[in-house]
């Protein structure tokens, strides 16, 4: 699947935040969105999803335009920077209610096994973020969004994370923005960066210090 979103325009209190927004996702590779705090990251995301409305925004899949918000097809899953999971549902609960393998996830997180009949709330950050992002990427969906995913996560499943990812933009295509750029460049397939409203494919990685969102030298 080709997913493409383009002439985005999307205005807060008059204040122009994206003009000229062009984003191109499709299966078998990992599209990320690179940008400065507010630069409008996460806004891209829910304009593509379907939960913000902009001014005007047009959205295509395998080169038809979609008339309806995204999350109305099914078709996409995401996860939000802010906790999604229910604070009192249990942990297989949840596992239950996506479709998704308990026994596969406790076979890579064996130490999660412990936490199968607790609520949610009682695992730390960092672990709950784990199970919301392992839920949203083994969803079956198609289109997969995943705002800020490491953030709060522990390197070592930041390592697991990454090869889950890799693993799924197989059959999926994966739209990421995460503000840990070095993780997100290993695993970025395509790159976009946001400057001033508007979005640039990124050709190769120097153009990042060239476009002054790392400074020289970091890469």
């Amino acid at each position: 699947m080709i997913f493409e979103i383009d002439n985005v325009e999307l205005y807060f209190s008059e204040k122009r935040i994206l003009n000229g927004i062009y984003l191109k996702a499709e299966t078998g590779k990992v599209t990320t969105l690179l940008g400065s705090n507010g630069s409008g990251k996460s806004c891209v995301l829910s304009i593509a999803f379907g939960t913000l409305i902009a001014k005007y925004s047009h959205i295509r899949l395998d080169s038809k335009p979609l008339l309806k918000p995204l999350y109305l097809t099914k078709a996409a899953a995401y996860l939000p920077q802010h906790n999604f999971t229910p604070n009192q549902a249990k942990v297989n609960t949840l596992f239950t209610l996506f479709n998704v393998s308990w026994r596969n996830f406790i076979k890579d997180y064996p130490e999660f096994k412990i936490y199968k009949n607790n609520t949610i709330k009682t695992l730390s950050g960092g672990e709950r973020r784990v199970v919301e992002i392992y839920l949203i990427l083994k969803k079956k969906a198609k289109i997969i969004f995943l705002d800020e995913p490491f953030n709060g996560v522990a390197p070592l499943y930041i390592e697991k994370i990454k090869a889950l990812i890799i693993e799924e933009k197989k059959h999926k295509a994966i739209i990421l923005t995460d503000h840990r750029y070095t993780e997100v460049i290993e695993i970025a397939d395509t790159i976009y960066l946001i400057k001033n409203g508007c979005s640039k494919l990124i050709e190769t990685l120097t153009e990042l210090e060239d476009y002054k969102y790392l400074s020289q030298g970091s890469l």
